[in-house]
């Protein structure tokens, strides 16, 4: 089994990992920011906001769309600053989480359905065996929001295929990647189990240039490679809990895993044990993010 190795550390809470402009950009939850980093390790700070950011993407006139976690929206940077692309505050239910952006601006984005850390801490395994469903929301272009996919059980990581064509999810809740064939028009259909992978909590999500899925399993230091279907094509083990991954670098192979000791919010709000970590690999990224 591979192995990672960090490039970086000093980040609270890494998630949302996308490869633009040469870097590696990430949001830090509790540092309140949008960081970057090199393959070497240079670390610098984006941009920096009043919530925790998740989610990242860039419309195709370049401007960055963030997901702000509490406030429940999508923010978007123009030249005089940080404005609200999208208010999803009535579609969602706890905080927002992540987001892809596809070739035409169109974002879709995920939420946590219920309050995660407080039933971790009640031990309310009844509640994480069968959690309250949330929707996939999506969000056009122009910030116009609606309901693209209910009853999911918890959304998190998200691509679309290369063609266009497929969004793939992480439920992470749900032990399973799920698939929807995109329409025209932008609504979702064909739902479908792309992959099983039980014993996981599958959470970030990145494609390969075979149709490929890598996710982070936010249960265990690794990062894990899946074919349609659920089978194990690779694990790559982490120097700790994996929360998020993505395919970058000059040529697209290095496999970057974004780390931490704890998703609890007090344990990794309290203490910079957040890590990005690499490993090279055989096939280059692909679709979006």
């Amino acid at each position: 089994m591979q192995k990672t190795t960090p490039i970086t550390d000093g980040i609270y809470f890494g998630e949302g990992p996308r490869w633009h402009d040469g870097r590696l950009w990430f949001s830090d939850f509790y540092s309140h920011a949008v960081k970057s980093v090199s393959e070497d390790g240079d670390m610098r700070t984006e941009l920096t906001l009043d919530d925790q950011p998740s989610g990242l993407g860039w419309l195709p006139d370049g401007r960055l769309l963030l997901v702000a976690m509490k406030e429940r929206a999508v923010k978007r940077l123009d030249p005089q600053g940080l404005v609200t692309h999208a208010d999803i505050s009535h579609l969602t239910t706890h905080l927002c989480n992540d987001m892809v952006v596809g070739p035409d601006g169109t974002a879709w984005v995920g939420n946590f359905g219920f309050d995660l850390d407080a039933t971790i801490r009640a031990r309310a395994t009844d509640v994480l065996a069968d959690p309250p469903r949330a929707n996939l929301v999506r969000v056009a272009p122009d910030g116009a929001a609606s309901v693209a996919a209910p009853d999911i059980r918890f959304p998190n990581g998200t691509v679309i295929t290369a063609d266009g064509g497929t969004l793939i999810l992480a439920e992470t809740l749900g032990g399973c990647l799920t698939a929807f064939t995109i329409n025209a028009d932008n609504s979702l259909g064909g739902r479908r189990e792309w992959a099983p992978v039980p014993g996981t909590c599958p959470d970030g999500i990145c494609l390969n240039e075979h149709n490929q899925v890598w996710f982070a399993n936010a249960l265990a230091p690794e990062v894990v490679l899946v074919a349609e279907g659920g089978e194990v094509i690779e694990r790559v083990e982490t120097t700790q809990n994996c929360y998020a991954c993505m395919l970058g670098g000059e040529d697209g192979k290095t496999l970057f895993a974004v780390t931490a000791q704890s998703s609890d919010h007090e344990n990794a709000g309290g203490t910079m044990t957040g890590k990005i970590e690499t490993v090279r690999v055989d096939a280059a990224g692909a679709g979006w993010p």
